[in-house]
């Protein structure tokens, strides 16, 4: 199965969740900053269709190639900035709530750099990007070779 199987399959639920998608951008998250809390849910939750097509994304947004080389260690790479930190954090709590429910002091470290409107955004951009990968790697889409190029 292909992406545009799902999409044709289901174009009102493709529909809603691009919709969803535009909003973080749209509340003034920067674009680099959404694609790394996409792409790093999309490593963690194992999502290859997910993976390629943000770390894609990035690479047009002008996101440098060290950068995305490094985001799987970026508690250690000294490569981002304290926003993109706080966002990536929030991103692995909430991904792996699972294993430790995010509490008031997770919470705070990850809106104390985002203004209420985008910390809200940013929540719901790591919620959508989990529904995502659920969707892709539940359902076996794969990425498209020449998306990655």
């Amino acid at each position: 199965m292909v992406i545009s199987d799902f999409k044709n399959a289901t174009p009102e639920v493709y529909q809603a969740l691009g919709s969803i998608g535009k909003a973080a951008v749209e509340a003034g998250l920067e674009k680099d900053l959404i694609e790394f809390v996409k792409i790093r849910a999309s490593q963690i939750n194992g999502c290859a269709y997910c993976l390629g097509f943000h770390t894609a994304m990035a690479r047009k947004a002008g996101v440098s190639q060290v950068k995305l080389d490094l985001l799987p260690i970026w508690r250690e790479a000294g490569l981002f900035n304290e926003r993109e930190q706080a966002a990536l954090a929030w991103t692995e709590t909430l991904v792996l709530m699972a294993q430790a429910h995010p509490g008031a002091e997770d919470r705070a470290k990850a809106a104390n750099q985002f203004n209420e409107m985008q910390f809200l955004h940013l929540t719901v951009a790591i919620g959508l990007i989990n529904q995502w990968n659920r969707i892709c790697g539940g359902l076996g889409i794969l990425p498209d070779v020449g998306m990655l190029a």
